[in-house]
């Protein structure tokens, strides 16, 4: 798909424009309702699904099959990034009526930093066609990685530490000993020094680097198309920040969902290495893209279902482990008073 320069840039604006009105609308802290958590998380979706049928207007049906494509595999793996998110939020304490306006920041400069990535990808792969290998390579051992996490109980939670670019800013600048309102920076004791806010937000910012490491080789896997590839991301990770207040009771029923994940990337690192082997000449099946969009939403589905049906068996579990104690000491207490 050409695209001109004016539509890059026309593009980038009216992305900045969605993402002003939304800034604009939640400008004034508040704790987000599951209602409007809803509506905004409808909002981007459904967003994104008028850019996909512009593409199929415009550009035609093979765009519009990779940006879904593209779109839903970074839906979805934006979702384990909620769980760092939640662990984040607990770490700096960050008060619930902050929570929006920390991840409307930290999610802006995580998709400054995967811009440059998909800028550094889009060129690696116009130079070096063999780096495919090394791409369907690294998601093919990172699927079976998250197979072995959740085998081993790696999603259990834990505490999140701070990597070592935050620990030097944090050093070189200095902290605030407590929240100053949406502040971001502060006078203390005659030096200027962040505060938890701003250190919170680029927390979730740099940390978002980690994800990219295997999101962005999984969507070139599907497009290498940089447009599509950027609106993609920019679209599953605007939507992300209502995901986090809609969604964060239900992360823990997600029981299986690393292993969604892990077929997921596993697949695309299979089509990404039959992709190479065809441009070297060899003759190999070539996986499309409607199979690709087909296979990813199957795997979804089939996680989500499986995930809620074992998250319900084990309540139900729960709650008969419960009346089972309950009725011990009914029990107990009974034949004291007998004896």
């Amino acid at each position: 798909m050409n695209v001109s320069l004016s539509l890059w840039v026309l593009t980038i604006v009216g992305l900045a424009a969605l993402i002003a009105v939304d800034f604009f609308i939640g400008r004034k802290p508040h704790d987000v309702s599951i209602k409007e958590a809803g509506i905004w998380t409808a909002v981007w979706v459904v967003l994104a699904g008028l850019f996909g049928l512009g593409l199929l207007v415009f550009g035609g049906g093979r765009p519009a099959g990779e940006f879904f494509a593209g779109f839903i595999t970074e839906k979805s793996l934006s979702v384990d990034n909620l769980f760092v998110f939640v662990l984040i939020m607990a770490k700096f304490a960050v008060p619930s009526q902050y929570q929006r306006r920390v991840l409307m920041i930290g999610v802006l400069i995580a998709l400054v930093l995967r811009a440059g990535f998909i800028a550094a990808g889009a060129a690696i792969i116009a130079s070096f066609s063999w780096v495919f290998y090394l791409f369907g390579a690294f998601l093919i051992w990172t699927a079976w990685k998250l197979i072995q996490e959740a085998r081993s109980g790696g999603d259990e939670e834990e505490d999140f530490e701070e990597n070592k670019l935050l620990k030097a800013v944090e050093r070189r600048f200095g902290v605030a000993d407590r929240y100053h309102g949406t502040r971001l920076w502060i006078r203390q004791n005659g030096k200027r020094v962040m505060t938890p806010m701003l250190v919170v937000m680029l927390a979730i910012g740099t940390t978002d680097i980690l994800f990219a490491l295997d999101s962005i080789p999984a969507i070139f896997g599907l497009t290498q198309d940089p447009y599509i590839v950027f609106t993609a991301n920019a679209f599953a990770l605007m939507g992300l920040r209502q995901l986090y207040f809609l969604i964060g009771g239900l992360l823990k029923k997600l029981v299986h969902l690393s292993y969604g994940l892990s077929v997921i990337l596993g697949f695309i690192g299979v089509k990404l290495v039959l992709h190479a082997l065809h441009e070297s000449g060899v003759h190999v099946p070539v996986i499309s893209i409607p199979v690709s969009l087909g296979v990813i939403c199957a795997v979804l589905a089939v996680t989500t279902v499986t995930s809620l049906l074992a998250a319900r068996k084990q309540a139900a579990e729960e709650v008969r482990e419960t009346e089972a104690r309950e009725e011990g000491h009914e029990d107990a207490a009974k034949d004291q008073v007998d004896a």
